[in-house]
């Protein structure tokens, strides 16, 4: 949640072939980019018109997302709780949190992706594969099921 709370404008590059977001501070301190195309980039140029129209900073320095109280980043904190009251208006279960959503997204990206580790390890940031296969344990029992669906 630090990755997201610590973004810059500058560090959206949305005019590539393949969209990415440099997190500075990743886990260990490590920098690195992350991948993304299709709708996710389409809402991210939408949200920098947004700020711009209320007046916000785009310059390279400002926050990607500015807290309504200081101008400053966001606080993990309260990214939380915007996180828990979204989720509570759209009826999902309170123990779900931003971590939830990550884990999901490694989830559908490791299926997405035909079950490619390592491409997920490079996009969640995991300096170890044996992190990012803990989520390929969590869905052995899809795989399963879809093993079974191959053989009559």
């Amino acid at each position: 949640m630090m990755e997201i709370a610590a973004l810059k404008c500058s560090d959206l590059f949305l005019n590539e072939r393949v969209s990415s977001v440099l997190v500075r501070k990743g886990k260990g301190g490590k920098k690195r980019l992350v991948y993304f195309t299709g709708p996710l980039r389409k809402h991210c140029g939408q949200y920098l018109k947004w700020k711009q129209q209320l007046g916000e900073s785009l310059d390279s320095e400002a926050p990607l997302i500015v807290s309504t109280n200081t101008e400053k980043h966001m606080t993990t904190r309260a990214l939380q709780k915007i996180f828990k009251r979204s989720a509570k208006r759209a009826q999902i279960e309170s123990h779900y949190s931003i971590h939830s959503a990550r884990h999901t997204y490694a989830c559908f990206l490791l299926k997405a992706s035909n079950w490619n580790l390592r491409l997920v390890q490079k996009q969640l940031g995991h300096s170890r594969i044996t992190t990012t296969q803990v989520y390929a344990d969590v869905m052995m029992p899809q795989m399963e099921k879809a093993l079974n669906k191959m053989y009559w």
